[in-house]
């Protein structure tokens, strides 16, 4: 069994949560491992996104719904 252990959140320090990472596509649909690490603790919000080679601290996080992008038919 292998155990993982996530880094703690700055944020919250060592009260409730710790940071996960989020995997995305690019543009040309190739993927994009550890694109974003979020806190697990709902009410923390503290999250770190690259985008274009840039690092982005706490920009707000939408849940997704009704924010859906069409993709093109080949």
């Amino acid at each position: 069994m292998e155990l993982f252990c996530f880094p703690k959140c700055p944020k919250c320090g060592d009260k409730e949560g710790v940071l996960v990472p989020l995997s995305d596509f690019g543009s040309n649909g190739a993927s994009l491992l550890y694109k974003a690490w979020v806190c697990t603790n709902p009410d923390c919000g503290y999250n770190l996104k690259i985008r274009n080679g840039d690092i982005y601290v706490n920009e707000p996080i939408m849940n997704g719904a009704g924010n859906h992008r069409a993709r093109p038919v080949a």
